[in-house]
């Protein structure tokens, strides 16, 4: 590890800055320079034109040690040999130089750089991997939000009073805290993705499971929540988001004890109206049979501000893990989707979609009343040997898939160590065309169970 660096930021406006060298390298650091309004001087027998038309001085020759003379700054970016000259000039001159791409010629660094007005956030790995600090810099231009610039604004107009009040510095950070919370002290608008009020829910999609599948809003939301009422199957990597909330499992699985939707749309009001920050966390996308509307309904008849964050139904992330998509160019024009837990809903739609259909059915929460829906389309007149595909645990570690064709459906046998995985059945042409190479993706690669080929 070399010496430790310290960190500067260098006010160069009118003042000489020297660069060595006129080609591409040369070119970058004199654009950054003209930006901060450096009287820039450059040196080199041969300069490109946008080079010229941004330096103040041109000298089209080889440098000289006397090139530094009333020089605050100088930047080596031609070859090493000359690099090496330059540096030895600037040590005697007691300058600091930066050596493109040559760190054993220079005594500063760049750094990879991300702007909000006046808020600048640089880093540097000391010259040895400048394109880790470009990687590091996109991350942090990506994490940071985009109106730090008006938190600079509201630091800098309360700084005058402290100072005329004599409030102590180590003071100040929490009071500023509260100065910029008050900006946000109102519902986002719709679009927005800010730091939430005080008192607001957010009904939010968690996916098909793995957390790497939330959208970066719902990432959010479960960072800034103080309550989190999710889910049965919602996958315990997700509620690791949520580091300062308090978890409550309010889910909801066929045949067990749960708690009434009446109960849980109590919940969002009552710890809304204490002032919390609520995440409602669903499995797939809180509109598509996750009852997400009828909690909507509750919190705008009792007058709470809240807000949707869609998620990936399983609908379509279910199968388009197992590599089957809902709609294909000459097998499928569309796709319907239905609730399979309860005859009595999906078998009026079933009854609806007449054999030859060429939409796919896709049916969630429906594996084990496989049986009794494939039976019901058969005896509509559908082929036996329609495709068809059971998807398991889609994202998650255990995703299991299988394939075969309609009158198998009925007898599929499955895992039973993954019995209580959620499952979704696709019914239709698309179930054939196994577009992963015979092996669907899990989470993080891992390869699904391999499913039974259909001849």
């Amino acid at each position: 590890m070399t010496a430790p660096l310290v960190p500067l930021f260098v006010k160069l406006a009118g003042r000489r800055v020297v660069v060595v060298g006129g080609g591409a390298m040369a070119a970058v650091r004199v654009r950054q320079l003209a930006e901060a309004e450096a009287r820039v001087a450059v040196v080199a027998p041969e300069v490109r034109d946008d080079v010229a038309a941004l330096a103040v001085e041109v000298h089209r020759r080889p440098f000289r040690d006397g090139d530094l003379d009333g020089a605050w700054f100088v930047v080596a970016a031609a070859t090493q040999a000359v690099n090496r000259d330059v540096a030895s000039a600037a040590e005697a001159r007691r300058i600091l130089v930066n050596a493109v791409d040559d760190p054993d010629s220079a005594t500063a660094y760049t750094a990879g750089v991300v702007r909000r007005g006046d808020a600048t956030v640089a880093i540097s790995t000391g010259g040895r991997a400048p394109a880790l600090a470009g990687l590091l810099r996109e991350a942090l231009d990506a994490l940071l939000p985009r109106d730090v610039a008006s938190w600079v604004d509201t630091a800098e107009a309360e700084r005058d009073g402290w100072k005329r009040a004599r409030v102590p510095l180590a003071t100040r950070r929490p009071l500023l805290l509260e100065k910029l919370n008050a900006l946000y002290a109102r519902a986002p608008s719709p679009g927005t993705a800010g730091p939430l009020p005080p008192g607001f829910v957010s009904l939010v999609g968690a996916g098909p499971g793995d957390p790497g599948l939330l959208t970066r809003r719902a990432a959010e939301r479960l960072a800034q929540a103080d309550v989190v009422l999710y889910d049965a199957l919602v996958d315990g990597d997700v509620l690791r988001l949520a580091p300062q909330a308090h978890c409550f499992h309010v889910g909801k699985r066929a045949g067990r004890p749960s708690v009434s939707q009446r109960a849980i749309e109590r919940l969002l009001v009552g710890a809304a109206r204490q002032g919390k920050r609520v995440v409602r966390l669903k499995c797939g996308d809180p509109f598509v049979f996750g009852r997400g509307g009828e909690e909507a309904q509750a919190l705008a008849a009792a007058g709470v501000p809240f807000e949707v964050v869609p998620g990936v139904s399983s609908a379509i992330s279910a199968p388009a893990l197992a590599g089957i998509p809902v709609t294909h160019r000459g097998l499928a024009a569309g796709f319907s989707v239905i609730a399979g837990h309860d005859e009595a809903s999906y078998g009026p739609v079933l009854d609806r979609l007449g054999a030859g259909t060429t939409l796919t059915l896709v049916v969630l929460m429906g594996v084990g009343e496989r049986a009794r829906i494939a039976a019901r389309l058969l005896a509509r007149g559908w082929d036996r040997e329609t495709p068809a595909a059971i998807v398991l645990g889609a994202s998650t570690p255990a995703a299991f898939a299988w394939s075969g064709t309609l009158a198998e459906l009925r007898d599929a046998a499955l895992p039973p160590e993954r019995a209580s995985l959620p499952g979704t059945l696709v019914i239709g042409a698309v179930a054939a065309l196994q577009l992963t190479s015979r092996h669907a993706r899990g989470r993080a690669g891992a390869p699904l169970a391999a499913r039974t080929e259909i001849a």
